[in-house]
């Protein structure tokens, strides 16, 4: 099977949410059966063999593609949500924005020690998310196999916050 070009689904909307963002739209890639079929069997094809027990999804897009992800793998899905989203007894990470800190948080009894793990998100930026998420993960005693996006601005940087792990972005922008 030979790959999509990911990128021509991806819809590309100047000035939003604020003048001077190019916004990338996935919408538009996710309303495609056929490209959302072969992007799952491609992910799922790049870790069939590192013995994922869970798969952490980061709110709220990660959730579609770690739900994917981890019905394919016959892994647990996990989702890292906003401070008070989680109705159980939680960790909680707060993390630096370019403006102010956010918080991210996740069921303590959600990862076991030494479990296998991959996170997904929808996109890497600044890697600020991805980089609070590890902790989360970390924290709960979880062994990280990678990180998996659909789309990286590499000129955000993001990836340098995440330099120990194996990081898969499907869709590089510069």
């Amino acid at each position: 099977m030979t790959a999509l070009n990911y990128r021509s689904f991806i819809r590309e909307v100047p000035d939003f949410p604020k003048p001077g963002i190019l916004f990338y739209d996935i919408t538009t890639l996710l309303k495609n059966a056929a490209a959302m079929r072969s992007l799952a069997d491609e992910s799922a094809s790049r870790y069939q063999e590192c013995g994922v027990a869970k798969v952490v999804g980061i709110e709220s897009r990660g959730f579609i593609f770690a739900g994917i992800l981890a019905a394919r793998l016959g892994a647990g899905f996990v989702p890292v949500r906003k401070p008070g989203k989680l109705p159980a007894d939680c960790y909680e990470v707060k993390y630096s924005l370019e403006y102010g800190v956010n918080s991210l948080a996740i069921h303590r009894d959600a990862i076991g020690m030494g479990e296998r793990v991959l996170i997904v998100d929808d996109l890497l930026a600044t890697g600020g998310t991805a980089e609070a998420t590890v902790n989360l993960v970390r924290q709960l005693g979880g062994e990280i196999v990678g990180l998996d996006f659909l789309v990286e601005l590499k000129g955000l940087n993001g990836r340098l916050k995440l330099a120990e792990y194996d990081v898969h972005s499907t869709i590089i922008y510069p």
